[in-house]
């Protein structure tokens, strides 16, 4: 994933590590070879698969299936700069900053939701559900936490109450990748139903669905993304495929 107006960019793997990666120049020949240099920082604290990236202010935030959200400062001599866990909620599957950078807003397998202090470590906000969330997103501007799940649903959750404001069936299958875009009024979605879903936030209406990955071993789209200065969406596909619509 990229940072707005970063000439940087951050990978996880299956291998537990998170690695910075500084972008070459536009005007770099994609043929040229290898440089050393594109290789930045490689973090090294998480003990298994890194699920999800969110970047915030020169910080960084990890989930990971060996139980932990940990941030980062991915420049600084020690970059780890805490350990978020829940012992009552099991593995988290994403993670995202909230409230311009203070709160981790952090999803569990077991369908959870929790806000977290990062001056404190301590969660300050709980909500419950039935179903595994994949994804979640908080809204730039708003008190409002989006979460993308198995059951097809996407639901809205009020960042200081916990409470489900709306819920709506999105997909033909699992909701698999999720996206606010910078002005916070609309949202994208993408499923293993092979489409991407563009949303009026404000009126929770699909607006306009791109078919635009095929099948494979079961799983279509992986995450969606907006761009965060052009009005350019991008999908990614278990096709081995990423796609850039205007």
């Amino acid at each position: 994933m990229g940072a707005a107006r970063s000439e940087e960019c951050f990978s996880g793997g299956l291998d537990g590590t998170v690695r910075v990666w500084n972008l070459p120049p536009p005007a770099a020949d994609p043929y040229d070879p290898y440089d050393p240099a594109v290789q930045g920082p490689t973090l090294t604290d998480h003990t298994d698969a890194v699920w999800s990236l969110a970047c915030c202010g020169g910080r960084l935030l990890s989930s990971s299936a060996d139980g932990t959200v940990r941030l980062w400062a991915p420049r600084a001599p020690r970059p780890l700069l805490s350990t978020l866990r829940s012992e009552e909620h099991g593995v988290p599957t994403c993670a995202d900053f909230a409230e311009a950078g203070t709160r981790a807003a952090v999803t569990f397998r077991d369908g959870s939701l929790a806000l977290y202090d990062l001056e404190t470590g301590q969660a300050v906000v709980r909500a419950a559900c039935d179903s595994a969330a994949g994804r979640v997103r908080a809204h730039p501007a708003l008190p409002l936490v989006v979460t993308a799940h198995d059951d097809r649903h996407i639901r809205f959750w009020d960042a200081v109450s916990g409470r489900c404001a709306h819920a709506m069936v999105a997909h033909l299958d699992a909701v698999t990748g999720l996206a606010l875009d910078p002005n916070g009024l609309f949202l994208l979605s993408g499923s293993h139903d092979c489409s991407v879903r563009l949303w009026n936030l404000d009126t929770k209406t699909c607006v306009q669905e791109i078919t635009a990955h095929r099948k494979k071993f079961d799983e279509s789209i992986l995450d969606v993304a907006f761009h965060p200065l052009r009005p350019y969406i991008a999908s990614a596909g278990a096709d081995g495929l990423a796609k850039v619509f205007v």
